[in-house]
């Protein structure tokens, strides 16, 4: 399943708005961009983000002339991620709801998604507001681990799972349970990037759990690949 798509449309990025309290797309966002192109995305292909913020990826997708299907937990997100489509004329079906809410019975061919998935402090998650773009619990993966079965869950026979998230929340952790659910799962895309303001309001919370060495200024992030036979 892997090849380059088209050159059209990764030749010109997307038009997107970003209002305040949206996810705006970043560094995670340009690197799971960057696996979503490594795709052989076919025309017509059924494809679901999952936590879509801004719809970067939903649109990007349907640019490349899948069916797309988005879903976002925030009413914000959901109308920004629509707005995106029509600015860039592609038809995203967005949807808003939590990660059990875009189930159908013949499933998706790919299944994209950049979860929250920063450490914090408490294991509570916030209901509103940018924050819920990011927290991810205690260790990070409280919707993390969540994307991987509500994936499972959604994906066709051959379907694929493109997900991005930090380092500090364990990427042994993710390909373990996806091995658990059957899938064969292996990191595609790594980068390095420079602590955001989160990061550094974090860094001696992170250190204190053994997250993150003191001397370290930067974080790691991945994309995982998961298919399922």
């Amino acid at each position: 399943m892997q090849a380059q798509a088209p050159a059209g449309p990764r030749a010109s990025s997307p038009r997107l708005l970003s209002p305040r309290g949206v996810y705006a797309p970043q560094e995670d966002t340009a690197l799971l961009l960057r696996a979503l192109y490594d795709e052989h995305v076919d025309h017509g292909a059924d494809v679901l983000d999952l936590g879509t913020g801004s719809g970067a990826l939903a649109v990007a997708a349907a640019r490349l002339g899948a069916r797309v299907t988005a879903v976002d937990i925030s009413w914000r997100a959901v109308l920004t991620a629509r707005v995106n489509a029509h600015r860039n004329g592609v038809a995203v079906t967005v949807r808003h709801g939590d990660l059990g809410s875009a189930y159908r019975p013949d499933g998706f061919d790919l299944v994209v998604s950049n979860p929250p998935y920063v450490p914090s402090p408490t294991r509570l998650l916030p209901r509103r507001g940018a924050a819920q773009a990011w927290e991810g619990g205690t260790g990070g993966r409280a919707v993390v681990d969540r994307v991987c079965d509500a994936a499972r869950r959604a994906l066709r026979p051959g379907g694929t799972l493109l997900m991005v998230h930090s380092g500090l929340c364990g990427e042994s952790a993710t390909l373990d349970r996806l091995s658990g659910l059957g899938m064969t799962a292996a990191v595609v895309e790594r980068a390095d990037i420079p602590f955001g303001p989160v990061l550094r309001g974090r860094h001696d919370w992170l250190c204190e759990q053994g997250l993150l060495d003191t001397a370290a200024t930067s974080e790691e992030l991945v994309v995982v690949r998961a298919e399922l036979p």
